[in-house]
């Protein structure tokens, strides 16, 4: 009993350190976090994420906010609750893709200055967002959560698949968390269950459900993929524009349903 108490004091640790390394939310002090697994936690981090903007977004619907407003003040929150962690690693990336000499590319990445192609990006990413959840008419809550979830399960694809670029950095650690495949497992696990209870809860939603599964496995894989495929590999920059894209590629295929 020891034992397993001891396993979940641990594990809540890891989460309380992974809610502190990805987003804006502010916690109390805790001693001796260990930050070395928090790429294991993102997808359950997306989850929280979308459900505090799900509920925000329910928020501002009760109190009449016409929907394209209401739908900026959710993305809004959305870059503030991440403190612009991925959005920032977008605009990043997007600066180095825009340079012609591939050896130059991680260079420019690094540069802390946003040129005009990573505003161009964040502004493109800022806009699919707004007008993908101002098309949803309904089920925002569970769309949110499912965005931001497969948005974090794309990170992982990238980390696990994928080789870094950098000896050291933001994101370089996060290979020893996750090293193969089976360490997507338990993630993907949980955003089937999500899908699932979806579909227990409302029956009547089972092309959402299962349009969620195929559109956030599929975002998530080719997105990982393209920027491996630019770059050689990725960087803590990259899992950040995986986030992104993910996200805002999701909520315009969830349009169609």
């Amino acid at each position: 009993m020891a034992n397993v108490l001891r396993w979940w004091q641990q594990q809540f640790l890891h989460l309380v350190a992974a809610v502190i390394f990805y987003t804006a939310i502010p916690l109390p002090y805790l001693q001796n976090l260990d930050f070395q697994r928090v790429a294991c936690f993102a997808p359950m981090i997306g989850l929280m994420i979308g459900s505090i903007l799900g509920g925000l977004d329910v928020g501002l619907n009760y109190i009449g906010l016409p929907s394209l407003t209401r739908n900026a003040l959710v993305v809004g929150a959305w870059i503030a609750i991440t403190g612009g962690l991925h959005l920032d690693g977008a605009m990043d990336t997007a600066d180095g893709l825009a340079v012609g000499d591939p050896k130059r590319r991680l260079q420019v990445m690094m540069d802390s200055a946003t040129g005009a192609f990573g505003a161009m990006a964040a502004i493109m990413i800022i806009i699919l967002k707004i007008t993908a959840l101002t098309e949803i008419a309904e089920n925002h809550y569970l769309v949110l959560m499912s965005a931001c979830g497969w948005g974090r399960w794309g990170q992982q694809m990238a980390i696990a698949c994928y080789p870094y670029l950098k000896p050291t950095g933001k994101g370089a650690f996060h290979k020893q968390a996750i090293r193969s495949y089976l360490d997507l497992f338990p993630s993907l696990f949980l955003l089937l269950g999500l899908s699932a209870v979806i579909w227990l809860i409302y029956p009547q939603k089972l092309v959402l459900s299962v349009g969620m599964v195929l559109a956030g496995s599929v975002i998530s894989v080719v997105t990982a993929a393209w920027f491996n495929y630019q770059l050689g590999g990725h960087t803590g920059d990259t899992y950040g524009a995986v986030v992104e894209w993910t996200e805002a590629l999701f909520l315009c295929v969830i349009t169609s349903f």
